[in-house]
Parts: structure tokens; C-alpha cells; sequence
């Protein structure tokens, strides 16, 4: 029955057409089989005329078992999670509710990719980090959390499995030396601080974007059978730390207060403490996921898992940009890692917008990061203040040019003509990993005109994407940065 792959597949499909008719009495159904990510379980499609249903073989019967009481018991409780119709007499085969093919990952792909994410995503991503919040409370009301698997709740054991999956399938990987009795001694407060919270909420454990569903632009949540008793930490963790997520400080910080405000309506919240608690669960659950890409990726060599690993080590760079004191060893071991010759390509490459203002008769500026320029205006066919003396002493920067400029429209609408071009190209460099884009504008004297546009072009970047960008007036000696947010 089980020998080789194909004939494997066959039995399955067979298992879940069977289950599909006996079920809904429709004989002859067609098969489809869908993308498996993480885990062994595999997922099929089958529809007969209107009616489409999603068959799953799990190889685990415990996660199966708590796959589908955890699924009944959430369906009872009103919470958006997939429907079981029907199951196997030995729990290997199930047959739940079709919740279509949009995943809240690829829907905020735009953001992801360039960190810019519009306020389509941003609306889906505060209703899902809201609707966690109901999710863990209402979740364990009158939950027996015996059916969890492995465990039923996140105590001493489950956290030594994740900090040993991080230790033997990551960091020894790497072949750094450390001090195995020092490292325990971290480990060890680390879970101290992690079980200092006693939680009758529910923990999902893999709260992550490619988890979330959307049917009718709700978000529904799908693969919590790891989930068990536990504090409401770890959820955030996941989602606002996943490893491509790449969320900008500034929308997590929103995120983080969307979800509090959620968890308000259940039991008061002390956001400082809040906050102080949630970075001890981000550590956490960051050296959990290098874990499970060490494993999933350099033992059981899945290639999606080897490219998360860039992603992962730049949280960690971001994180222990604060160190954490309360765990010296730990500390230093992860800095040194995360520095090791081998990991170099991982660093995040972040795209550095320069931009100009320079005189023509002077010539354009070189690009001093050897790539041969970029964008050049010309600002020349603008009404010039220069040929008016009660503006020789001042420049684009003060305010009589400034209103001189926006009162005759010239220059407004010639901006508005290049901040659509220039979006549309440093969207296009963050996504492709460039490092490097450099924007001049030009005028006769490079005093008014060109220097009035590179600096409102500048502020513009700056605020549209929060990225660093370098400003310099080449004629006037004068730079200034706006650094990335």
C-alpha cells in the first residue's frame, strides 16, 4: 500500500474521493492536488459540478487528531477557521471546508517586497492582528487543552525544544565554537522569563501571514493543530517578526497598538510591560525559526527554507541592535554569528536614493557609486528668480523663492510630473535588491530652481518610503540625510 511515491499518492486519493462521496453522496469527483509548504501534510482539491471541498492526509494521527478538535471546538466558538465535514475511521483523512486560494502572504507581496505597503494592505494586516486577539481569548473559552499535540501548553519542556532545535540544527551548523555550560545558563533565563506570565489564552504558535486566509477579504486562520495553552506573546512575535514579512518600524509599532487595543476589550494592558515582555518572545521565536530553517533546509535540504535564512539573521541583526544584558553569553554569541564570513550575503541590502541640485555650466554631478548616474532634470524652462536682483542672495531653501516658485505653478506641476516616475523606479530598485539610485536636478546657476526641486524631491522620497536618502547641494556646499525610518 505504501510502497513508493506514486503508489502512495494513488492510495490517497483514492482515500479522500472515497470519503468526498460517502460524505457528500457525489461519486467522480476531480482532484486537484494543491502546494504543501512546511509541513508532511498534504492537500487536495475536489469538486464536483458547484460544490468544491479540500481533502488533507496528515501522516500524523495525534495532528491530526488535534488538527480537528481544536477546529471543531473554534467553529463552535464562531472564529473564522475551516469547517470539518468529515473524517476517516483512522483519523489519517479529513474532508474541510474550502476556503478558496487567497493567502494573506502573496495579497501583501507589494509591501513586502519593497517595505512601502499600500493602505489596502495595511487595512487586511490591522483586521488580522485584531482578530488574533479574539482569537486566543475566544479560543480557549471552555477549550480542553488535552487535545493539544505535542503538548497542551507552552511550559519549560516546549521551550528547551526550541531553544535546542536552534542550538543543534542551526548554531552548530555554522561551526562556531561556544561554551555549551554558558550558553545553558542564558537558556535556562531566558525560560525563565518566557514562563513568567501564567495564560489561560490560546497560542497559536505559527501565527504568520501564510497561515491567514482571506474569503471576502475577512481573514480565516488555518494550521493551529501545534497551538496550545499559552501566552499571547508568541503570536505577535510571529506574525510581526515573520521572517518576510518585512514590516517598517513605524507600521509594526501601529500593529502592536492595533493588537493591544484588541486584547483591551478581554483584560487590562500595561503597554510598557507589554512591550518589555514581547522582545523576550521575539528573541524566542526568532532562534525557534532559525531552527526550523536550519532543519528544514540544511538537513531535510527544502530550498525555500535555506532562502528564509537571510531574512531571519537580519531580524536578528535588528534586534540585538539593543542588547540584551540580561543574557551576556547569549548575547555575544548571537552577535558573533550573525557576523560570521558565511552569513555576509545575508546583510540586507538597502537601497540609498542620492539626490543633486547643481549648474549646468558646471556640470552634471559624477556618481560616486561607480554605476553612471541616474535621473537628470532640467529645471531651466522654469521661470527663473535669478534674473530678478531681489533674489540673488537667497536660494531655493528660503521662503521668498519658495513662494515665488509655487506661486507661478511652474514648478509645482514639473514635480508632479517626476514624483510618479521616480516612485514607480525606487520601487522597482527596492524590489530588485538595488543598493544605489542618484537623481539630479540642474539650472543655470544651481541656485534657485534646481535647488527648490532636489530638495522637495528629496522630502518626498524620504516620506513616500522611509528610506535613507543623501542630499546635496552641490553649489551651495550645503548636504543633509534623511535617514531611513
Amino acid at each position: 500500500m505504501y510502497q513508493g511515491n506514486q503508489l502512495n499518492e494513488s492510495f490517497i486519493m483514492q482515500q479522500l474521493i472515497s470519503l468526498f462521496t460517502t460524505y457528500t453522496g457525489k461519486s467522480n469527483p476531480t482532484l486537484e492536488v494543491l502546494p504543501t509548504s512546511g509541513s508532511n501534510r498534504r492537500y487536495f482539491r475536489l469538486k464536483k459540478n458547484d460544490l468544491s471541498l479540500i481533502g488533507v492526509h496528515g501522516e500524523s494521527r495525534d495532528e491530526n487528531r488535534a488538527f480537528i478538535a481544536l477546529s471543531r471546538h473554534f467553529h463552535q466558538q464562531q472564529l473564522n477557521t475551516p469547517e470539518i465535514f468529515a473524517v476517516s475511521e483512522d483519523e489519517m483523512f479529513y474532508i474541510q471546508r474550502d476556503l478558496g486560494d487567497e493567502i494573506l502572504f502573496d495579497t501583501i507581496k507589494g509591501g513586502r517586497l519593497t517595505g512601502v505597503f499600500s493602505h489596502e494592505e495595511k487595512v487586511l494586516l490591522h483586521k488580522t492582528i485584531a482578530m488574533l486577539a479574539d482569537f486566543q481569548v475566544k479560543g480557549a473559552e471552555g477549550l480542553d487543552f488535552n487535545v493539544c499535540y505535542p503538548l497542551p501548553e507552552f511550559n519549560n519542556r516546549s521551550v528547551y525544544w526550541d531553544l535546542n532545535y536552534f542550538k543543534y540544527n542551526f548554531l552548530k551548523t555554522t561551526g562556531m565554537d561556544f561554551q555549551e555550560d554558558l550558553l545553558e545558563n542564558d537558556f535556562e533565563k531566558l525560560a525563565k522569563n518566557l514562563l513568567q506570565d501564567q495564560s489561560d489564552t490560546f497560542m497559536y504558535r505559527d501565527f504568520q501571514s501564510r497561515n491567514v486566509m482571506l474569503v471576502d477579504g475577512n481573514p480565516w486562520f488555518i494550521d493551529f493543530q501545534g497551538g496550545r495553552k499559552g501566552p499571547v506573546y508568541y503570536d505577535v512575535a510571529s506574525f510581526l517578526w515573520q521572517a518576510k514579512a518585512n514590516f517598517p518600524e513605524e507600521l509594526r509599532n501601529e500593529l502592536i497598538h492595533t493588537y493591544i487595543e484588541s486584547l483591551r476589550k478581554y483584560e487590562p494592558v500595561d503597554e510598557s510591560a507589554f512591550l518589555k515582555q514581547l522582545r523576550q518572545f521575539v528573541l524566542f521565536r526568532t532562534l525557534q525559526v532559525l531552527g526550523a530553517y536550519g532543519f528544514r533546509g540544511y538537513f531535510e535540504k527544502k530550498p525555500h527554507f535555506i532562502q528564509s535564512v537571510p531574512f531571519a539573521l537580519n531580524n536578528l541583526r535588528d534586534l540585538l541592535e539593543e542588547d540584551f544584558e540580561e543574557y551576556p553569553y547569549l548575547n555575544s554569541i548571537l552577535k558573533e554569528m550573525t557576523e560570521l564570513k558565511q552569513f555576509a550575503d545575508s546583510r540586507k541590502r538597502e537601497l540609498e536614493v542620492r539626490i543633486y541640485s547643481f549648474a549646468y555650466k558646471k556640470g552634471i554631478p559624477n556618481d560616486a557609486s561607480g554605476n553612471g548616474g541616474g535621473y537628470v532634470f532640467d529645471c531651466r524652462a522654469i521661470n527663473n528668480p535669478g534674473k530678478y536682483e531681489r533674489y540673488s542672495n537667497v536660494t531655493g531653501l528660503d521662503e521668498p523663492v519658495i513662494q515665488f516658485l509655487e506661486e507661478d505653478g511652474e514648478m509645482p506641476e514639473f514635480l508632479n510630473c517626476i514624483y510618479p516616475l521616480v516612485d514607480r523606479h525606487v520601487k522597482r530598485y527596492m524590489e530588485r535588491g538595488f543598493t544605489d539610485l542618484m537623481i539630479s536636478f540642474g539650472c543655470t546657476g544651481g541656485q534657485h530652481r534646481s535647488v527648490y526641486a532636489a530638495q522637495k524631491t528629496a522630502e518626498h522620497i524620504s516620506r513616500q518610503f522611509g528610506i535613507k536618502v543623501s542630499l546635496v547641494h552641490r553649489e551651495q556646499n550645503l548636504e543633509q540625510e534623511f535617514r531611513k525610518r
